[in-house]
């Protein structure tokens, strides 16, 4: 259902994202909210170590997902709002585990403040289910 999408006339991504995304418009779409390094009692995870932070994160994408009757395979996009881009290298390794080919499209953009000063990190994402 979902496809990579790649020109020869752009950039290959640095990153672990495609270039764009193709899905095929039939299915249910599911918004997930920027998710956060807050665990499900309420702590923020890694304090202070992206990996961790980004871990929990992508975490909480995968049960939002899951919840609405998905899995992170129907991901199409994400975006990624990080407090250093010199974090950029440890964050995608750990995007690496947690999404596969064909990998959604992505934007990253650094910001400098979120609602906790504890968060390195927050993602949202859009998924499209298959119907049926």
């Amino acid at each position: 259902m979902k496809q990579e999408v790649s020109s020869d006339k752009l950039r290959k991504p640095n990153g672990h994202f495609s270039q764009a995304t193709t899905v095929e418009a039939r299915g249910k779409l599911v918004f997930i909210s920027g998710m956060t390094a807050r665990c499900p009692d309420g702590s923020i995870a890694g304090i202070g170590d992206v990996s961790v932070q980004t871990r929990q994160v992508c975490e909480n994408v995968k049960a939002a997902v899951e919840a609405a009757g998905g899995t992170l395979a129907d991901v199409v996009r994400v975006d990624v709002y990080v407090r250093n881009m010199e974090h950029f290298d440890a964050i995608h390794a750990v995007r690496r585990e947690y999404f596969k080919p064909p990998l959604p499209a992505s934007t990253m953009v650094e910001i400098c403040k979120m609602t906790s000063p504890d968060y390195l990190i927050e993602i949202n994402a859009i998924a499209v289910l298959p119907n049926g």
